[in-house]
């Protein structure tokens, strides 16, 4: 039984200067810092020697998904510009397929300029693909909803190959600059494999090809799954209490070889708060299968908090999810989650956990107190007052709790 604790929002408040916010990616990769927290312990590393601090009996958990070129730039006759920020499919299409779609779709979305655009209006935008002129015609269908349907005139194009073409890479709001062409593959982890993030996952763009393979040489397991990252992990908490504040919903895709992984594993450790988010939220799905083999995977923000007679160990409740893979004849799991993991949270799959730094009164940065208990403030303040890089494009932490 796990009862949902009192959060007080201000003990999680820090003051983050401009100056000390990574506005660009090192020049390598794992050049980049990296805090390592053992046990109450705080030392100072570069991420290229993370292959020496990782235990030996480890997992590793990496989101493999792929950062789309989220960000459309149209302009009506007028001459006012209009952004369209992609958010997710509109009308419950799994983002894959909507991405691979070539006819007309409708997204959800955010809009620059909105009160410019009529509702209806069609603007347009003429592109070069493979040599042939491409007319992109966007519509306002639903103002409240920030519902935009896209159509364009080439059949055997999808809508992935046409954003390829047109849309830029969705920074983080905080960073006021251009986007360079840099930014399209910095933004993106090395192993990024599947369409449908519009926010990368940021603990994993210091890992580069060498460090994996020596990672791989040391026989440190590497699983992959892949949770698609909205914009919301961006949305800073306003509610007067914390557990009224609207969590983001993201689909996840996990093979079943992951699922077994799981129940072998030794020492899990997630990159990244999304690869955390998606373990915790496997475990109450499979907490949600032994009440109901039926139950869909669908975690909802409070759930784990909810009283429950008796919750089963990390190995009973991955069974359960193996069991209605078999029953449904699967090879991967496909659900979503809102889960909300905030101070008073008891772990249950992860161990460990390598992770950027995060903004103030941010939903990350209590996932990562909640992890590591009230140290979070003294791993802050050492990466404060020794030159450490904050948010998306900063520095790493390695984080070993007792």
């Amino acid at each position: 039984m796990q009862k949902e604790p009192k959060v007080d929002l201000a003990k999680f408040i820090y003051n983050l200067p401009n100056e000390k916010i990574a506005f660009e990616g090192t020049s390598k990769r794992d050049n980049s810092k990296l805090l390592f927290y053992n046990n109450g312990q705080i030392n100072d590393y570069y991420f290229n020697e993370i292959t020496e601090l990782i235990p030996s009996n480890s997992t590793l958990f990496f989101n493999n998904t792929k950062v789309i070129p989220a960000r459309i730039h149209l302009q009506k006759e007028t001459g006012a510009n209009i952004e369209i920020f992609l958010l997710k499919p509109a009308y419950n299409n799994e983002i894959s397929l909507a991405l691979e779609t070539s006819e007309p779709i409708v997204w959800e979305c955010m809009i620059g300029n909105l009160k410019k655009w009529k509702e209806t209006e069609v603007l347009t935008k003429v592109i070069k693909v493979e040599n042939q002129l491409i007319k992109l015609s966007a519509k306002l269908v639903n103002r409240a909803s920030k519902l935009v349907e896209f159509s364009w005139n080439m059949n055997n194009l999808s809508f992935s190959q046409l954003i390829d073409n047109l849309g830029d890479t969705p920074l983080p709001p905080y960073i006021k600059r251009d986007v360079s062409k840099d930014d399209k593959q910095r933004y993106q982890t090395v192993y990024s494999k599947i369409n449908g993030a519009v926010a990368a996952p940021t603990a994993g763009l210091h890992f580069t090809t060498e460090i994996l393979e020596k990672l791989a040489a040391k026989k440190i397991q590497q699983k992959h799954f892949t949770l698609h990252v909205g914009a919301g992990t961006f949305m800073p908490i306003k509610a007067a209490s914390v557990t009224e504040h609207p969590m983001h919903n993201e689909t996840m895709i996990v093979p079943i070889d992951v699922i077994k992984s799981v129940i072998d594993a030794t020492f899990i450790i997630p990159v990244g708060t999304t690869s955390m988010r998606t373990l915790e939220s496997l475990y109450w799905f499979g907490v949600k299968l032994l009440d109901n083999p039926k139950a869909s995977f669908h975690i909802e923000k409070l759930f784990p908090y909810e009283e429950k007679d008796k919750l089963p160990i990390r190995k009973d409740a991955f069974e359960a999810i193996l069991l209605y893979a078999k029953n449904n004849c699967l090879n991967h799991i496909i659900g979503d989650t809102e889960i909300f993991i905030f101070p008073g949270y008891k772990f249950r799959v992860c161990q460990g956990l390598i992770t950027n730094f995060h903004q103030p009164e941010s939903t990350l940065i209590l996932l990562v107190a909640a992890f590591i208990g009230d140290d979070w403030n003294a791993i802050y303040s050492h990466a404060l007052e020794n030159e450490y890089r904050f948010l998306s494009f900063g520095d790493s932490s390695l984080l070993l709790p007792s």
